[in-house]
């Protein structure tokens, strides 16, 4: 069976919070699915014209909470309303603190959130190039000093069905597993 190709189910698509101050120093957020670690200390979001996208063009700097298990509701209401209508922040209810390292907000509830500066914003591709300058990380979702992402419980966007699914169980181990073909 053949499908529209133009609603192809490319997983995962990870559910990205983007943070940004506008210019009266008001925190705001935003839910995306299209973003990439494009290279070491990278991150590539493919963002419409939104409040978000304004912000950023004046601040140069947004951070990225990544959602969760336990952060679905406020996730999800983060892509639902428009930052042009309401504060966002205010009515989810969230705490937020300013990011020591760039000028973004970072909201307290998610256990993970990349602090950027703005190298790219390619306003007619709508594309937003970032450089990570720090990295927050909650100490509950740590095992031996790294992210586990099993603590973490991060969530991606189904698009075929319009949930949210964790991400899940280990399956196997990466850059081990198919060495007992290569050795074959």
């Amino acid at each position: 069976m053949e499908f529209d190709s133009k609603k192809a189910v490319i997983v995962p698509e990870g559910v990205f919070i983007i943070g940004t101050y506008d210019e009266n120093g008001v925190p705001n957020a935003m839910n995306a699915a299209w973003g990439i670690q494009s290279d070491y200390g990278e991150i590539t979001l493919y963002l419409a014209k939104h409040k978000t996208t304004e912000n950023l063009k004046k601040t140069g700097a947004f951070t990225v909470a990544f959602a969760t298990k336990n952060t679905v509701k406020i996730s999800d209401y983060f892509g639902v309303e428009s930052g042009s209508n309401v504060n966002k922040i205010e009515k989810a209810g969230v705490h937020v603190h300013k990011s020591s390292h760039v000028n973004a907000p970072i909201i307290e509830e998610y256990p993970v959130t990349l602090e950027c500066e703005v190298t790219e914003w390619n306003e007619e591709r709508e594309y937003l190039r970032g450089k990570i300058v720090a990295e927050q990380v909650d100490d509950s979702i740590l095992t031996d000093g790294k992210i586990d992402l099993g603590k973490l419980q991060p969530i991606m966007f189904d698009a075929s069905f319009h949930v949210y699914r964790v991400i899940g169980d280990v399956v196997g181990n990466a850059f081990k597993d198919g060495l007992e073909i290569k050795n074959k």
